[in-house]
């Protein structure tokens, strides 16, 4: 499983032009699900980006996660975030779980997220087409793994 994680000013979803989730301050989630990935693997990635110390104390440090800012997640569903290009110029997409698989799994992660603590769990829609709009603060983004 992979996120892609922004630390964010203010975030949005949109499908079809309608606002689906929006967050101010914390973190935008891109979230990859694997075709090995199980619910244990949501729950120990959900914890790790709950915990995840991206935002600044009061000497500027890394030193504070969403739970202890109270911040919002934004979490999109990203199957690209397993797209292979070592090949050719055409991603494939053979490591990305099935979309039966993927959706369940990106439920129980939302899940964990808040099961975790975290206050806003905002969400796109899982298989639609959507457009994400977001200010990237610092600008901060990492890929965190499980």
């Amino acid at each position: 499983m992979r996120a892609l994680v922004q630390r964010a000013a203010r975030a949005e979803v949109r499908v079809a032009g309608e606002a689906v989730g929006a967050i101010g301050p914390g973190l935008a989630v891109l979230l990859g699900v694997g075709r090995s990935d199980d619910e244990a693997a949501a729950v120990r990635l959900a914890g790790k980006v709950a915990r995840l110390r991206v935002f600044p104390d009061d000497d500027g440090r890394f030193d504070r996660s969403l739970l202890d800012t109270g911040g919002g997640a934004l979490v999109v569903s990203q199957f690209t975030l397993y797209g292979d290009t070592r090949k050719g110029n055409r991603p494939s997409f053979t490591e990305a779980a099935d979309p039966p698989r993927a959706e369940h799994l990106y439920e129980a992660f939302c899940a964990a997220l808040r099961h975790a603590g975290v206050r806003l769990v905002a969400t796109g829609r899982f298989g639609a087409s959507m457009e994400l709009e977001l200010v990237n603060e610092g600008p901060v983004t990492l890929l965190v793994e499980t």
